[in-house]
């Protein structure tokens, strides 16, 4: 009887909050205000790159200064270049090799594979160039064998230390070898480097820069975030296999997730050294123009999954070319123990219950109470009739302690802290998440939360944002893309709010769970995550998992001395991310905005 007044109560709470929340994700009269917000900041981005890069030009003493800077490397390994070229028109390709004969470092290698193009200047013109330069050289191939085929007869030509894919009609910025061989000698032990990029247009104007994250492995599965520039080892690219033919279009993105399979020292240096052309063929001007490049990514993930023993899909991610799902299988059927803190709040405690109960695709979880001595009677009455297991917590309201004390009593594999004034909106929510905390590298996942007007709450933390941590993306529309789609695709993050967070329980246990002493209301969850970071593991971020929140309702009182307390313990205790930087957020982007605008 009470499971049937709890899908009753649901079912209508349905008709009411939960519908105005799915009306806001997904209707068509919430798309324009997306729209309008990422066309906005795309604006807004593109006149504050054309200030940074006015300000980050070359000058002739600068460029002094570097060439003097390369004479006191100590290790100066050459760089092949690996350039197949096909039928380009000569001004894309002219540009594309006077970037590289350019380039302020000097030990360098072009290695050029004609893919037998029809073109009638491309045999003499790149003929001229080898004859020029001798660290140019190339191979003009009888038959057509497709950009991996040309690829890799461009490897074979390859003797340098590191080999680095550019293609044809690209453009490198005159230091884009000097920064990286500057990060070699910094750390000789590389094996993988990646860099910012930027699009450039047929007049030469460069926009949309690209600030990416340091080494992100979830989020490579769900794009080719890494892209160009990027500077392998050559002997790992052989031992990877090289260039797969099959997969032409993906060919990049397949020897990136191959590559990282076999090494983790990877490095990334947050600088535009790229510019991707807007050809009239490139997927840069056009995303549709090869049709044929998205269907390979999706083949080079799946492929990935199966040499790294991931049972689960690879699917589309809202329709996007490009981007991905990798969604995994649950092993087996963990129970979850959902933790809900509450105090004198039992109207948003019971639709909290309510839409779990109803609107939960997976069954196996338990939900623990967790009450701080609530007085309205109404909470007792519901306690005292559901089948729920109570934790009492007497004292002074600490969410932390609270959360602690739940998992104290948790039966289930999981841990899945929640606050009781949220609502699931999506039905697979939970599974969402269980997906990755079951993962042995995961620490803890987080999920995609709204305000009750539709707008987003959470699409992750970024430590450092107004001194303190912040929630970037935090009111725009709730189907807001976000920078480069990073609101609507799985990532790593440096933390996630605990308003709605999953971890293994034998992983909470093992970094001693919430600090109570410390962070009793504010940044417990920061703190947590930055101490499970601290220990190796990864933190998840999945826009999969969609709840709504009414934020900070049973908090009481908002006490913003001790708010600010807390913030200054954060600080205190994780100086060195405060100082050195968020490695999941960009240096070049604002602290000051939540909107991934640059620091100009």
């Amino acid at each position: 009887m009470m499971r049937r007044a709890l899908a009753g109560a649901a079912a209508t709470l349905r008709l009411g909050v939960l519908k105005t929340l799915r009306l806001a994700l997904f209707s068509p009269r919430r798309l324009p205000a997306a729209l309008r917000a990422a066309r906005r900041d795309a604006s807004l981005l593109n006149r504050q790159y054309a200030v940074l890069l006015r300000k980050q030009q070359l000058t002739p003493s600068r460029t002094a200064a570097i060439r003097e800077e390369i004479e006191t490397f100590r290790l100066a390994p050459t760089i092949s270049l690996l350039m197949p070229v096909f039928n380009i028109e000569r001004h894309w390709l002219e540009a594309a090799v006077n970037s590289v004969v350019g380039q302020l470092y000097p030990h360098w290698q072009l290695c050029i594979a004609d893919d037998a193009s029809t073109s009638p200047y491309i045999g003499p013109f790149i003929a001229e160039l080898a004859a020029r330069d001798s660290r140019i050289n190339v191979v003009r191939l009888t038959a057509n064998e497709g950009i991996s085929g040309a690829s890799n007869r461009a490897l074979e030509m390859a003797t340098g230390t590191f080999v680095a894919p550019m293609d044809h009609d690209d453009v490198l910025s005159p230091d884009a070898l000097y920064e990286v061989v500057k990060r070699i000698n910094e750390d000789p032990s590389l094996d993988f480097i990646y860099t910012d990029h930027d699009v450039r247009d047929a007049k030469g104007v460069r926009r949309h820069p690209f600030f990416k994250p340091h080494w992100s492995p979830d989020l490579l599965l769900s794009m080719n975030y890494v892209s160009h520039f990027s500077v392998y080892r050559r002997a790992l690219v052989e031992r990877a296999g090289a260039f797969r033919k099959g997969l032409e279009g993906g060919q990049d993105y397949d020897l990136a997730l191959r590559v990282t399979e076999l090494t983790t020292r990877i490095g990334h240096i947050p600088k535009v050294l790229y510019s991707w052309s807007q050809a009239p063929s490139s997927v840069a001007s056009d995303p549709g123009a090869k049709p044929y490049a998205h269907e390979a990514g999706r083949r080079a993930l799946q492929d990935a999954m199966a040499r790294r023993g991931i049972e689960g899909e690879v699917i589309d991610a809202f329709g996007a070319p490009y981007r991905y799902r990798v969604r995994r299988s649950i092993m087996g059927h963990p129970t979850v123990s959902i933790n809900i803190p509450t105090r004198d709040n039992y109207r948003l405690l019971s639709r909290c219950v309510a839409s779990i109960e109803s609107g939960t695709d997976y069954r196996q979880f338990e939900i623990i109470i967790v009450d701080n001595e609530s007085t309205d009677a109404r909470i007792g009455d519901f306690l005292a009739t559901r089948p729920y297991r109570v934790v009492r917590s007497p004292g002074p309201f600490n969410v932390a302690r609270m959360n602690n004390e739940a998992a104290a009593a948790a039966r289930g594999e999981h841990l899945l802290f929640l606050n009781d004034d949220t609502e699931a909106i999506t039905a697979g929510w939970l599974e969402s998440m269980l997906e990755h905390s079951q993962r042995r590298e995961v620490g803890a996942v987080g999920a995609r939360l709204l305000f009750r007007n539709g707008t987003l709450q959470h699409a992750g933390v970024v430590v450092g944002i107004g001194g303190k941590a912040g929630h970037p993306f935090r009111g725009f529309p709730g189907d807001y893309p976000g920078y480069y789609d990073c609101a609507r695709v799985i990532r790593n993050l440096s933390a996630v709010t605990a308003a709605c967070l999953m971890t293994r329980k034998a992983v909470f246990e093992e970094v001693n769970g919430f600090d109570d002493s410390l962070f009793a209301v504010s940044y417990n969850d920061v703190d947590l995550c930055l101490r499970l970071r601290s220990r190796g593991y990864l933190v998840v971020y999945t826009p999969y998992a969609v709840l709504s929140q009414h934020q900070s309702a049973s908090r009481g009182g908002y006490d913003a001395k001790k708010d600010l307390q807390s913030e200054e313990r954060l600080r205190e205790r994780w100086q060195r991310i405060f100082e050195d930087g968020d490695p999941y957020y960009n240096p070049n982007l604002t602290l000051t905005r939540f909107d991934y605008s640059l620091r100009v």
